[in-house]
Formats: C-alpha cells, structure tokens, sequence
C-alpha cells in the first residue's frame, strides 16, 4: 500500500469516531443541563474544553458564552472550527472518496448521505426541532459506517490502517472525557451530594452515558456508583470496548498486524511507545488513584497517544517530521503534535482536534 493510501484510510477512521464522539457527548451534555442542578458553565465548559476549542470558542462567541448551551451546540455542530459536527463529517467523506478503491461501496454511500444530509436544511431543521433525534442520527450513521468497515471490506492492510486510526482517536476521547468531566463533576459533586447523594450518583451516571458505560458498568459492579468505581471502569477494565486500557491494546493489535514486531523490517518508535504505555497502565491497574493520579495518568495516556501518532505519520504515512516542515514553509504538518500537558483548570490543544481534513489534502 502506498502511503498516500495509508494516510487517507488512518484519518477516514479518527474523523468517523471524532464525529461520532462529539455528537455523543453533546447529547449527553444536553440531557444533563435540563435534568441536573448544575449551573450551565458546569455542563457546557468541559464540552468546549475536550473538543480543544477553550480559545478559539471565546475568541468566536466571548467568555459569557461558555455557558450557553445553544451557543456552544450551534459552534460544535454547525461553526467552522475543524472538531464540529459538519466539518469532521466533511473530512471524513473526503478522505473516504480519496480511497474510494479500498472501501466498500456500502461505506461510501454511508458517509456520502451523512454528509449531504448534514448540509441540508433538513438537518437545521431537526437540529432546532429535534436535538436529541439529531444527534442520535448522527451516531446511528456513524455508528453503521464503523459496523459496515468490518463487515464489508478485506480485512488486510487498508482495515488495519482505518482501526488503527480509529482506536487511537477513541482512546485519547475516552482520556479526555474521563479527566475534564471527571474534575467538573467531582468538584460540582462535592457540595451537591451532602444535599442529596441522588445528585453526585447522576452526575457519575452521565459520564458513563458519554462513553457507552452505563449498562457495562452496572452489570460489573452492580450498582455501586462512585467516583472510583467509574473512573477505574473507564480507565481499566480490559471488557470494556470503550476504556483506555482495551482501546490501546487494540491499537497495537493493528499496528504489529501492519508491521509485524518478528519480521524483517526494523521495529516502529509508535510501536515501542505504546508497549511501553501499555505496560506501564499495566502496572497500575486497579490501584486507587487520587484526583490527581488521576489526571496524571490521564495526561499521560494523552501525550504519549499524540506522540505515538506523530511517528505513525512520519514512519508509515511519509509526512514530513515537525522540524523539517517548519524549515521547510514556517509551521508544522498539523496541530497532531502539539500536545500540551493539561490542567485541572484548562485543557490545551487536543490531539487532532485542530487537524484539517486530510493531513495529505
């Protein structure tokens, strides 16, 4: 496979899972803001925060607006910023009709409709009158092109670039979700449960709707709900198709399928740096971590995520190394690389979410 190829099936595959992550969390956000007692900047803030548009969102709609649902849903779904709705769904159709020769025609005409739909004024339509039917829409359409990748197509090495991609993007949306809700939640939970403990249960309840946990979860643990229990779930559980530690064994998976570690050919940087991470969750699995552990071992998983991304590019998908490309025309290849260590108060850059559609357009 050449990598041009290579390049469109890795990024076909993080545009579908980011588009189908972000109308998640936004659906899940908007239940949340009607049923909870939290303020709107409590709900809305941790969305703009994990989709990496803290900036570019104030600087557009101004820091009142960080607790304007309708603001930050409008920004999300329909605004020019690379992570909304339209535009991922946009990158994804694209890099689908570069390699139209590797995907199945099912697939095509699955991110084909989603796009032209979303462009309609139908879908303005339903995104005023039927927000929850909207963004169920998208999930389901996405949901069926991810289903339709696996069950259509040889599984040989345009599928292993595609899931690769698609693991990675979902193991650093499940990190990020997990850390900035996680501490919004803990920190609105503190003074809401002596009041009523109904309400901190609710608040860990929706983040594990925001990452497909609820029924996993309370078959696992039986009900018992705490701010442990779900974020070990999230972080640890190896069942779980959604948790860190499941996603990352599976991106490895398809990189030694890609590059066998015994063959003749040297062994990739990405490789050994996501042993080296999976290892070291490893090692930490069912510990007991502490707020900040917590947010330690996420960031983490974050950086090395983006890191191991970047050698994926330069090793596999012949995209120029950041140093050379800013010699070459004065900025980097993609915003991919710039990851940043996150704080509790503001999370910087996230990985991809600044990336234009087809890093190879």
């Amino acid at each position: 496979m050449i990598s041009r190829v290579a390049d469109h099936c890795f990024w076909f595959g993080r545009y579908m899972e980011r588009a189908e992550s972000t109308a998640r969390v936004l659906q899940v956000t908007a239940a949340l803001a009607i049923d909870s007692d939290l303020i709107p900047q409590q709900c809305w803030l941790p969305v703009v925060i994990i989709a990496g548009e803290r900036e570019g969102f104030a600087k557009e709609c101004g820091e009142d607006a960080l607790g304007d649902g309708e603001a930050v849903q409008e920004y999300l779904v329909f605004g020019k910023a690379p992570v909304s709705l339209e535009q991922s769904i946009a990158a994804a159709r694209e890099n689908a009709r570069s390699i139209r020769e590797v995907i199945s025609l099912e697939i095509f005409e699955s991110i084909n409709e989603l796009h032209l739909w979303i462009q309609s004024p139908r879908a303005r339509l339903d995104f005023d009158e039927h927000r929850y039917g909207f963004y169920r829409h998208v999930r389901r359409e996405t949901q069926l092109g991810l289903g339709l990748l696996r069950g259509t197509m040889l599984h040989d090495a345009p599928l292993d670039f595609i899931w690769l991609g698609v693991m990675l993007e979902r193991t650093g949306q499940t990190a990020r979700i997990l850390d900035v809700h996680h501490h919004a939640f803990t920190t609105a939970a503190s003074g809401a449960a002596e009041a009523n403990p109904v309400v901190e249960v609710s608040l860990w309840l929706s983040l594990l709707r925001a990452c497909y946990g609820f029924e996993s979860f309370m078959k696992s643990h039986r009900g018992a709900v705490s701010a442990q229990a779900v974020s070990s779930f999230l972080l640890w559980e190896p069942r779980f198709p959604r948790s860190v530690r499941h996603c990352l064994r599976r991106a490895r998976e398809r990189l030694e399928q890609i590059r066998p570690p015994n063959g003749r050919l040297p062994p990739l940087r990405a490789q050994e740096r996501l042993r080296a991470l999976d290892a070291w969750l490893e090692g930490s699995a069912g510990k007991a971590l502490e707020d900040e552990e917590l947010h330690q071992t996420l960031t983490k998983v974050v950086v090395e995520t983006d890191a191991a991304c970047d050698e994926i590019a330069v090793e596999l998908l012949a995209v120029a190394p950041q140093s050379q490309q800013q010699t070459q025309d004065g900025q980097s290849q993609s915003q991919e690389g710039q990851s940043q260590s996150q704080t509790r108060d503001e999370v910087q850059s996230q990985s991809g979410a600044g990336a234009v559609p087809g890093r190879n357009e």
